[in-house]
């Protein structure tokens, strides 16, 4: 068995260095690959680090099988697939190796040395390095076209953000290959150019030098200004916190002094890490179950800063050129566990996030003010921020909807880009079509974006946040070029209605849960024209069933309801490039929605039981459905948006989100029909 993804093939993985970081990146591939039957090999000259590496790996997996991540024979096949030895032979024939060692460039040196002896001709050479520039820690291989960093976060098995950072002779098609391989198997990989520290680190290690040189400037103890940050910024834990639990002071000292040289001179590492490093102890910070003192004043004064510094640590990395707003805005989020930046200026006014780089500044000299934000502000618009990604391939336009940690849940900017992008294909005349895809393997898209929906609070509010998603659906289907919608995921509410404004649609095979149209659990009924198309495209029986019972259906049942055209086995997008190419050039025809009234309308629907769900809301249904169905489309549409105002208004919708909010999806509502 083996791993194969567009004209490469893994047929063994290896990982350098068994310490800190090495068995969790092991263990992902493990995770990921040992389905393939490809065989994941751990080397360290430490028989101590080989015997900890594998004890913690162990013990991980096992935890996974505890909490019903993995199933015990998962597991199982899991730690089979895992090798950790000490012979470099045992990487003999492997087309993949990630080097974990170490930040010791003579180390490095000495291990690419070897591998390239062993490992398969044309195999992938990666540096798990967290600073080190690639041209760097490559400087004496033979083939430096096969050879980059892959930049892994704390932890390295769950964190899904990856750097892929290409050195000056890696063959470019090697790094769009580990684009598409990490985002096949899980990952959420970013681009970024080659520099010291990449696009990541600098604002994670900048986040705790700001922090520190608070602490020196007597702002606070480490335990009131970590506390403080990690509620000013929105962050999982402060960055006090993030150096214990990483281990990560010896690092950050080098990285900080060395980013005084190669980045800007405000950079350096403070004398309040200096002299903990020398004392060998774990900063003071809060412990569970305990609270920072401070007051309100101080509170203010040290989110104001380190609001400051986050911002323009940010911004400089768009002043590099190494990255961009949309991966930025993306990995710093999902990477870091922190406010997403870009959105958090908008919200604020890119003036005032301008004004707090300034004042910070102006308190730290050294501080520079980066170039874009100043343009942005004096433009008086926000950043933008693609949430929809376009590619162009073979005369077809690829939009990819990239919000991974919502599983690419729909927001009122997805559908606004979305119709931008279509509108601008429409007019294209060198593109043929459209495919529309999600970001990953898991989703497509879970739905509407549950904050969105939490804020249409009233009759008035819920018909126009209905009739504005509707808009960007019509632009879709009434798009004079073909649209093919490449479900590579589930496809619950909102993503359904997506993917039934396209002309056809296709998914991969074997999708056990796919889609469903679930707003019910919510107290809602759909309304972005679920309650209009699914009829049409499947027929009143089938449609009602999914829409009142919220129950998901497997990709095989959705092709024989005739909801979407084919599984697919192989390349999802490929197979949906050449539809709309095939469509584009009239060799296939793809099927138009009815866009009259229907036809054998029934007075009622069948009779179901409800269960623990809204009665109330199942009348709105009802009618949307059955009045629906009786007018053209587009006047159907109408109606589901009014009959989505009125479930706005009911009790039973205000109990559906609250009981989303404070227990999960998973957890039934108590309705009280009304």
């Amino acid at each position: 068995m083996a791993f194969t993804l567009n004209d490469r093939t893994l047929n063994k993985v290896g990982v350098i260095g068994s310490g800190q970081i090495g068995p969790d990146i092991a263990l992902f591939f493990t995770k990921v690959l040992a389905p393939h039957g490809v065989p994941v090999v751990v080397v360290d000259v430490s028989e101590e680090a080989l015997a900890a590496g594998r004890k913690r790996t162990e013990k991980k997996i096992n935890k996974g099988v505890e909490s019903g991540a993995f199933r015990p024979e998962q597991a199982r096949a899991m730690l089979d697939n895992l090798t950790f030895t000490a012979d470099y032979a045992a990487l003999k024939g492997a087309d993949f190796v990630v080097e974990a060692a170490t930040e010791d460039l003579s180390i490095k040196h000495k291990i690419f040395e070897q591998l390239e002896r062993v490992s398969a001709p044309g195999a992938i050479l990666a540096s798990n390095s967290s600073h080190m520039e690639p041209e760097v820690i490559f400087e004496r291989a033979a083939d430096r076209r096969r050879c980059l960093v892959i930049h892994y976060f704390f932890p390295a098995e769950r964190n899904i953000v990856v750097e892929v950072v290409p050195g000056a002779e890696t063959d470019p098609e090697i790094g769009r290959w580990l684009l598409q391989f990490f985002e096949e198997v899980g990952k959420a990989p970013i681009l970024v150019k080659s520099r010291y520290g990449y696009a990541i680190d600098p604002i994670f290690e900048g986040l705790f030098q700001a922090a520190a040189l608070l602490v020196e400037d007597g702002y606070g103890t480490t335990r009131q200004v970590d506390a403080i940050t990690q509620k000013a910024l929105g962050m999982g834990i402060g960055p006090f916190t993030a150096m214990n639990l990483t281990g990560g002071n010896p690092l950050t000292k080098v990285g900080l002094d060395h980013y005084h040289e190669k980045i800007h001179g405000w950079f350096r590492a403070p004398k309040l890490l200096n002299d903990q490093l020398e004392r060998g102890e774990a900063w003071d910070v809060v412990g569970r179950n305990e609270q920072a003192d401070y007051d309100q004043e101080q509170y203010e004064r040290v989110a104001a800063r380190m609001t400051g510094a986050y911002f323009g640590l940010v911004t400089e990395i768009l002043d590099s050129g190494i990255s961009n707003v949309s991966d930025l805005e993306m990995a710093v989020e999902t990477a870091l566990v922190v406010r997403a930046p870009f959105s958090w200026m908008n919200r604020l006014g890119v003036g005032e996030a301008l004004a707090l780089v300034r004042a910070y500044a102006e308190e730290y000299p050294a501080f520079p003010i980066p170039k874009c934000l100043r343009r942005q502000a004096e433009s008086g618009r926000p950043f933008p921020i693609p949430l929809v990604l376009r590619e162009d391939r073979d005369g077809v336009a690829i939009l990819k909807i990239r919000r991974p940690k919502v599983l690419n849940a729909l927001n009122a900017e997805v559908f606004s880009q979305l119709a931008a992008h279509v509108t601008a294909i429409e007019s294209d005349p060198d593109i043929a079509g459209t495919v529309i895809t999600g970001f990953g393997k898991k989703a497509f898209v879970s739905g509407g974006d549950i904050g969105m929906l939490a804020r249409l609070d009233s009759k008035a509010a819920g018909e126009a946040g209905s009739l504005e998603s509707q808009a960007a659906l019509n632009v879709i289907e009434d798009c004079g070029k073909p649209v093919v919608c490449a479900m590579n995921g589930l496809a619950f509410g909102g993503g359904n209605e997506l993917a039934m404004a396209c002309d056809a649609r296709l998914a991969p095979k074997g999708l056990r849960v796919f889609v469903a149209q679930p707003e019910v659990n919510l107290g809602i009924i759909p309304g972005a024209g679920g309650t209009q198309r699914l009829p049409r495209w499947v027929g009143f029986e089938a449609a009602a069933g999914l829409m009142r019972t919220g129950r998901p259906i497997s990709s095989g049942e959705a092709v024989a309801m005739g909801l979407i055209r084919e599984e697919v086995e192989g390349d999802l997008i490929d197979a949906a490039v050449g539809l709309v190419r095939e469509a584009a050039a009239g060799r296939v025809e793809l099927p138009s929605i009815p866009a009259g009234p229907l036809q054998d309308v029934p007075d009622t629907l069948p009779g179901i039981d409800l269960g623990h769900l809204s009665r109330k809301i199942d009348e709105l249904l009802c009618r949307a459905i059955l009045e629906g169905a009786r007018l053209p489309l587009r006047e159907g549409l109408a109606l589901e948006a009014r009959l989505f105002g009125e479930c706005c208004a009911t009790e039973d919708m205000r109990r559906g989100m609250k009981n989303f909010f404070e227990h999960g999806p998973k957890a039934k509502a108590e309705f009280v029909n009304r």
